[in-house]
């Protein structure tokens, strides 16, 4: 067994496929930069879906060994943007016109994150019809509960106050602020010693979430340098979507209990 034959250097590397004619130099860049991220989207969905059934079976230590993961592969996927802020708009404005239809808002992966994390949307199932396998895969991940629905299960389970509703709650519906909640939060982190399992995962999640609006925030900057307010591809509404985006949070009882310590 040789080290391209374990990794299927063969197929990696002969992946890329560039459409620009006359080929213009910077196409591998994007290419290579939206492959590798995909890869890295790959392993996160590997880890999260883990966490999430560790969470299950009260297995927490290494639940949290794979939050920890997660978080570096969000500090590499951050990084990453600083390789793709080299292409200039006119460079970009070059192979532009090859990618078609073609959009980063496709990323089913992406979207598979997004519903692990909580932010479900049934109208993003749609828009993979033409992949069935993608499309099973978001149609599963919508109907089951997140990582911070787990979480809330295991709260439960340990004696904590849950109100029984967010148990048993829509898991097709994005997660929304319960103060209910915050007032369980509020009593972990007066006194963590007490409560010290619970209290760390409730910070490796704001770490975790503080890393994905790192990444958004990273990908708003890059996208407004290369293209400015011009729409995105594949129909979007480039920045301003990425804007809004900006907004959503995953765990709100995290952020809003902060007020309270």
């Amino acid at each position: 067994m040789s080290y391209g034959a374990y990794l299927g250097l063969d197929q990696l590397l002969a992946a890329q496929h560039p459409r620009s004619e006359p080929p213009q130099h910077d196409e591998l860049l994007f290419i290579i930069q939206h492959q590798t991220s995909e890869l890295w989207l790959k392993l996160m969905l590997h880890e999260l879906r883990s966490a999430r059934a560790l969470l299950a079976t009260d297995e927490l230590a290494p639940a949290l060994k794979r939050l920890a993961r997660v978080k570096h592969i969000q500090h590499t996927l951050t990084g990453q943007w600083s390789v793709l802020a080299t292409l200039t708009p006119s460079e970009y404005a070059e192979i532009r016109p090859f990618l078609a239809t073609s959009s980063g808002f496709q990323s089913w992966q992406y979207r598979a994150v997004e519903f692990l994390l909580g932010n479900k949307n049934a109208d993003m199932v749609t828009v993979f019809e033409h992949d069935p396998a993608a499309r099973s895969l978001l149609a599963d991940l919508l109907v089951e509960p997140s990582l911070y629905d787990e979480f809330l299960r295991y709260l439960d389970r340990h004696g904590y106050a849950v109100p029984a509703d967010l148990l048993d709650r829509d898991f097709t519906q994005p997660y929304r602020l319960d103060e209910r909640l915050v007032d369980t939060f509020a009593a972990v982190y007066a006194s963590p010693s007490e409560h010290w399992g619970v209290y760390e995962t409730c910070e490796e999640l704001v770490d975790l979430e503080d890393n994905f609006q790192q990444w958004r925030f990273r990908h708003l900057q890059v996208v407004t340098r290369t293209i400015g307010m011009k729409p995105g591809t594949g129909g979007s509404s480039g920045v301003s979507f990425l804007r809004r985006a900006l907004d959503l949070t995953f765990f709100p009882e995290l952020y809003a209990v902060r007020a309270r310590v």
